[in-house]
């Protein structure tokens, strides 16, 4: 678990831009799943993040969503809606454009 900024900085003190919320809609025994957590995680670098990797066979909602998906990439927007990233594979000007929303 991760800690969570107050929702309004104390005053005299800047504000702190939120930490970086992912999702992996991914399965077990799935590599291209390990590969686009371990390319997200280097791609990132230093940058504090929570990355939850969710089963999708384990609610049949998620199939039918993102079954033939596999690996699929969220990420919290500001707004805090969830946008779909990528999938498959890492797509780094996708992710450099949602960092640089924020």
């Amino acid at each position: 678990m991760s800690h969570t900024s107050p929702a309004s900085p104390t005053e005299g003190q800047p504000a702190q831009p939120a930490e970086l919320q992912f999702i992996i809609y991914s399965r077990s025994y799935c590599h291209l799943c390990d590969d686009l957590r371990d390319a997200l995680c280097t791609a990132l670098g230093s940058q504090p993040a929570q990355i939850e990797m969710i089963d999708v066979d384990a609610d049949p909602e998620l199939v039918a969503l993102y079954d033939e998906l596999v690996p699929v990439l969220m990420g919290r927007a500001t707004d805090g809606q969830w946008l779909q990233l990528c999938h498959y594979h890492l797509d780094p000007l996708r992710l450099q454009d949602f960092l640089a929303a924020r």
